[in-house]
C-alpha cells in the first residue's frame, strides 16, 4: 500500500473510532465502504475485526467502572455461538429484505424515542439480541445499531452505555478473529495491518471519551438518533 492509502486508512480508523466512542456504534457506516473500496471487502472485514477489537477494548477500559455486567453477560451468551456461525458463513446475505426490515425497525425506534414512548428490553432477552448481532456482525462486518437499541433501552448514562456495549463488541471480535484465523482468512500481514489501524482506533476512543464527558444528555440523544437514522437508510438501500 502507498503512503497516501496508509494515511487515509489511519485517519478513517481514527474518525470511525471517535464516532463509535461517542455513540457506541456508527463507525462502520464510514469505515466499511472506504476499506472495502481500498483493500477489498474480503480483506477489509477480517482486518477491521482486529482493529475494532483494539478500539472497543480501549472504550471498555476507559469506562470499566460503569459497565453493567448482567446485560453484558446475557448478550455475550447469545453473541458467542452466533458470531462463530456467522464467521464460518462469511458471505453476503441472499436477500436485501432482511437488511431493509432492520432499517425500518431502527427508524421505528427513533420515532418511539421522540414520541416519548418508553421501551425496555428485559435483560434475559439480551441473549436473543446478542445472537442476532453476533451473526450479522460476523457476516456483514458490523451490526452495532441493533445492539445499540438493546442497551439504549436500559437508559444508562452515556459513558456506562458506551463501555457496556464495547465489552460485547470485544467478545464478538475475539471470536471472529479466532475463526477467521482458523480458516486462513487472516494472514500475518493482515494481522499487522489490523494492529496498526487498531492503535489509531485507540486514539479515537480516547478522543471520544473527551467529547462525551462534555456532552449533555439531550445532545447525546440527538447524536445517537442521527446515527440510527443514517444506519437505517444505509441498510434500507443496501443492495
Amino acid at each position: 500500500m502507498t503512503i497516501a492509502i496508509w494515511l487515509m486508512l489511519l485517519f478513517i480508523s481514527w474518525l470511525a473510532a471517535t464516532i463509535s466512542g461517542i455513540a457506541g456504534f456508527g463507525g462502520s457506516l464510514i469505515i466499511l465502504p472506504v476499506f472495502s473500496f481500498l483493500i477489498g471487502a474480503k480483506k477489509a472485514i477480517p482486518i477491521l475485526t482486529i482493529a475494532w477489537m483494539m478500539g472497543n477494548l480501549s472504550r471498555a477500559s476507559f469506562g470499566y467502572k460503569e459497565i453493567r455486567w448482567k446485560p453484558v453477560i446475557y448478550f455475550c451468551i447469545g453473541a458467542l455461538p452466533a458470531a462463530v456461525l456467522g464467521a464460518r458463513v462469511f458471505v453476503e446475505l441472499p436477500s436485501g429484505l432482511i437488511m431493509k426490515a432492520i432499517g425500518i425497525f431502527l427508524l421505528v425506534v427513533v420515532a418511539l424515542r421522540h414520541l416519548k414512548i418508553k421501551y425496555r428490553i428485559a435483560e434475559k432477552w439480551f441473549i436473543l439480541c446478542g445472537a442476532l448481532v453476533g451473526f450479522l456482525s460476523a457476516v456483514l462486518g458490523s451490526a452495532g445499531p441493533i445492539g445499540a437499541v438493546a442497551f439504549l433501552s436500559l437508559n444508562l448514562a452515556p459513558t456506562a452505555y458506551v463501555a457496556s456495549e464495547a465489552v460485547t463488541a470485544v467478545v464478538m471480535h475475539l471470536t471472529k478473529t479466532a475463526v477467521y484465523g482458523r480458516y486462513a482468512l487472516l494472514t500475518r500481514q493482515d494481522v499487522i495491518v489490523g494492529v496498526i489501524l487498531g492503535f489509531a482506533m485507540v486514539i479515537g476512543s480516547w478522543t471520544a471519551r473527551r467529547f462525551i464527558k462534555k456532552m449533555s444528555g439531550t445532545m447525546f440523544g440527538y447524536f445517537v438518533d442521527i446515527l440510527l437514522v443514517a444506519a437505517a437508510f444505509s441498510l434500507f438501500f443496501n443492495k
